[in-house]
C-alpha cells in the first residue's frame, strides 16, 4: 500500500473549502475515482488481449492489474522524447 501527501497553501485550503464539504474526503474521493477508471481501462485492455491470444481470463481486478505488462506515465514520458530525440537526430543528419 502506498501513502502519499498533499500539502495546500492557506489560499488553496480555503478554495477548496468552497467546493468540499472536507477538502480530506473530496481529495481522497477525486484520488480513488481516478484510481478507479484506471483500474477499469486496464482490466479492458487486459481482457481484449487475453481473449485475442486465446488465454485464460481469472484473477480479480486487482490481480490483473497487478499482473499486466503497463507502461507507466514516466516510461511512456521517457520512451516519447526518446523517440523525438531519435527522430530529430534523422533529421538533423539528412539535411
Amino acid at each position: 500500500m502506498a501513502t502519499y501527501t498533499i500539502t495546500l497553501s492557506d489560499a488553496e485550503d480555503k478554495a477548496l473549502s468552497v467546493v468540499a464539504y472536507s477538502q480530506q474526503d473530496w481529495i481522497d474521493n477525486a484520488v480513488h475515482e481516478r484510481c478507479r477508471i484506471a483500474i477499469e481501462n486496464i482490466v479492458a485492455t487486459e481482457v481484449q488481449r487475453k481473449l485475442a491470444a486465446g488465454e485464460a481470463i481469472t484473477g480479480s481486478k486487482d490481480e490483473i492489474v497487478m499482473a499486466a505488462e503497463i507502461e507507466s506515465a514516466a516510461e511512456r514520458q521517457a520512451r516519447m522524447e526518446a523517440e523525438m530525440a531519435a527522430r530529430l537526430a534523422e533529421q538533423q543528419a539528412g539535411e
